[in-house]
């Protein structure tokens, strides 16, 4: 500090913190040689708190108000070594603006995926995202415990070890919670509210408030995504088929025509085909077989295949199926089939 400085801070009798930023939570206020004098002024300022310091201890805490600083006003600063002498002489001693106000938008999040036993889909990874508002509730504690002697302490020299916090007890609460990945969206605000719960006494030993925890999204890798997906339309598919078979049975009641249920069954099947991600499977071919002179059957596909493993059907033996205009020979219509099994050995 030049000689000019030193000559102003001999007239300056004025102690006060304008805040002018938004992440600020303890700011040391500038004094030549840390020097305050009788009858120095101190102002504190709504949702702030002042803390002296002395020699590495607290020796008082004042909230919003001014402040004649004169032991006679303030007995509570003789805790001070040699303030009994009541400002005659400068003492050195520090002086800590705290805010008190919320300190909001505050993010948490996953930074690798966590592991949570989802109770039906079983051990699932997930990652979560959300914000936090905190509050300083003891200064005295928060400058001991964290801040120490930094004279401009902010919220990025917190966020990451609250974030760490928070996320320590993340799964915990969503495994306690027994609700399901299927679910989990609608209780967004009750697993906030229940992890908030859980991390106060942590934030306490701080000296901080917890004042809100909001979980705002939960992602799941993409082959969790479907399987939730498919649920979700098979439900929707669920839905659709009890109201159309309610509205079906009150036209009975009310003797509905054969057309009004015809229109409902083919309001079903649409619903189905519109919510299914798979569509139905194929009806199987079956197929008769000639024995005698006299048609045998009908044998599925894997039946057939048997047969010709076993041999009892021949690759000259007279086949049909459905949609065949005449009975032909097993090789030319089943010619796949009879190459799948081996020739025979030779001797």
């Amino acid at each position: 500090m030049g000689l000019f400085d030193w000559i102003r801070s001999q007239f300056i009798d004025v102690i006060e913190w304008l805040d002018d930023s938004r992440d600020t939570i303890v700011y040391r206020y500038p004094r030549y040689q840390n020097e305050i004098k009788q009858g120095a002024k101190l102002i504190v300022r709504p949702s702030q708190a002042a803390v002296f310091v002395s020699e590495g201890e607290i020796a008082d805490v004042l909230g919003p108000g001014t402040y004649i600083l004169d032991t006679k006003n303030l007995p509570v600063l003789t805790n001070l070594q040699h303030w009994d002498h009541g400002f005659e002489s400068p003492f050195k001693a520090e002086v800590y603006f705290v805010s008190t106000r919320r300190f909001g938008d505050l993010r948490w999040g996953t930074k690798n995926p966590i592991i949570i036993n989802d109770p039906a889909l079983g051990p699932v990874r997930i990652r979560a995202f959300g914000s936090y508002e905190i509050r300083v509730e003891d200064p005295a504690k928060l400058i001991k415990e964290v801040a120490g002697t930094d004279g401009l302490f902010t919220t990025d020299e917190l966020k990451e070890q609250l974030s760490n916090l928070i996320l320590s007890h993340f799964p915990e609460v969503i495994a306690k919670s027994g609700i399901s990945l299927f679910e989990l969206a609608r209780h967004y605000k009750e697993l906030g509210d229940r992890i908030k719960e859980l991390l106060q006494p942590y934030f306490d030993e701080y000296g901080l408030k917890l004042e809100k925890l909001l979980i705002e999204n939960l992602s799941v890798p993409k082959e969790v995504e479907k399987a939730l997906d498919e649920r979700s339309a098979q439900r929707v598919i669920d839905d659709l088929d009890d109201y159309l078979k309610y509205k079906g049975a009150q036209g009975l009641e009310k003797g509905g025509s054969a057309s009004d249920l015809v229109g409902l069954g083919a309001g079903m099947a649409m619903a189905e085909q519109m919510f299914k991600k798979t569509p139905p499977p194929l009806e199987e071919d079956v197929y008769y077989i000639a024995v005698d002179g006299k048609p045998q059957g009908p044998y599925d596909k894997k039946e057939i295949e048997e047969m010709i493993a076993q041999g009892s059907l021949k690759r000259d033996q007279k086949v049909w199926k459905e949609g065949m205009p005449k009975w032909q020979e097993a090789e030319e219509v089943l010619g796949d089939l009879f190459r799948k099994v081996p020739p025979p050995i030779d001797g």
